[in-house]
């Protein structure tokens, strides 16, 4: 195959040519013509709307079972209502493992109802019970708006998860890329406020630090395809309403920046090595052990920011499957 180039973000702002290729998965190698023109297109103020439109586009198609319904809730502490998506209720007297999910997009595109095929998989492996958060996205809505209605998600479903046959003892969050990042925030939040217990977190390639890209400059590999320096920096900025590496940002709001990890529930953490976010969900990892958190770490070699969604590899389903394992365990359901 062609050598493939790419122009990366030096820590100058200097663009330097790269080959990314030889880092890559060898399965994943084929996307990449594909894949790296795309990951060029960096959000503006001016072309966000017209990005939120093509994420949508790539939506697969729902499954005719798990049912989901769509519900509107009242927002947290007066804010505005809600819409979350019910995947697998059941009206059947059973006390199922509940699951609130957090849907990724940088903090800046995405929503709830894209993901529900993915999420209808989980439910149908794991048959639990799923609420996934349509949250306000930034910049329109900043922190702390979105946990706020994560936080609304996840209250709702700890009152009325018995009325959908599930069990409000045994609830894990989840999230992958920002949505990542949304689950670890609303799990700090969660402890914090000490209202609603949590048994699991799995975060899946979670978007955790600001400074990724901006005070911290990543490796060529690191970021090359997908989710870039330029990218975190625009959905940090976004979210926060400062810059991202700023040296305050608002307390709570950076799960890396949490200086106590204590008390936080048990922990999984899949990423790749050449993802942007590899170095900041390692250190997490650590960090959540050294805090006396149990905490399972997962790295799949070579590959990119997003690589389970890209159809016909091996290691998309077994990422996939690492991740149900996690899932039980943590939910204490049959292997």
């Amino acid at each position: 195959m062609a050598t493939v180039g790419l122009a990366f973000s030096a820590p100058l702002g200097a663009a330097v040519p790269f080959d990314v290729m030889p880092f890559v998965h060898p399965e994943l190698r084929p996307m990449l013509p594909r894949l790296l023109p795309m990951s060029k297109a960096v959000p503006t103020a001016a072309n966000l709307v017209r990005m939120r439109e093509g994420a949508r586009a790539y939506a697969s198609p729902v499954l005719a079972a798990p049912a989901w319904t769509e519900k509107s809730i009242p927002g947290y502490g007066g804010a505005p209502d809600v819409r979350v998506f019910i995947v697998n209720a059941k009206d059947d007297g059973s006390l199922r493992s509940c699951i609130l999910h957090t849907h990724g997009g940088g903090f800046i595109i995405g929503d709830a109802k894209s993901g529900l095929r993915q999420l209808q998989e989980i439910a149908a492996a794991l048959d639990c019970l799923i609420v996934s958060v349509d949250y306000r996205l930034a910049p329109e809505t900043r922190f702390a708006g979105s946990l706020e209605d994560n936080y609304a998600g996840l209250k709702w479903l700890y009152q009325n998860a018995h009325q959908m046959g599930g069990n409000s003892d045994r609830i894990a969050v989840l999230g992958d890329s920002a949505g990542g990042g949304h689950a670890a925030i609303l799990a700090i939040a969660a402890r914090d406020r000490g209202e609603i217990p949590l048994a699991y977190q799995a975060l899946i390639y979670p978007m955790l630090d600001d400074r990724t890209g901006s005070t911290r400059p990543k490796p060529p590999m690191m970021g090359a395809v997908i989710w870039t320096e330029a990218h975190n920096r625009f959905g940090w900025s976004s979210f926060l309403g400062v810059a991202a590496g700023s040296r305050r940002v608002p307390a709570g709001a950076v799960p890396a920046r949490t200086e106590d990890l204590k008390g936080l529930p048990p922990a999984f953490i899949g990423v790749g090595s050449i993802d942007l976010f590899a170095d900041e969900d390692i250190d997490y990892a650590k960090r959540l052990i050294d805090s006396g958190v149990a905490a399972e770490l997962h790295v799949v070699p070579g590959a990119f920011h997003g690589f389970d969604n890209i159809p016909g590899t091996t290691i998309g389903p077994k990422f996939r499957e690492t991740l149900i394992a996690a899932l039980k365990q943590g939910l204490a359901l049959p292997s």
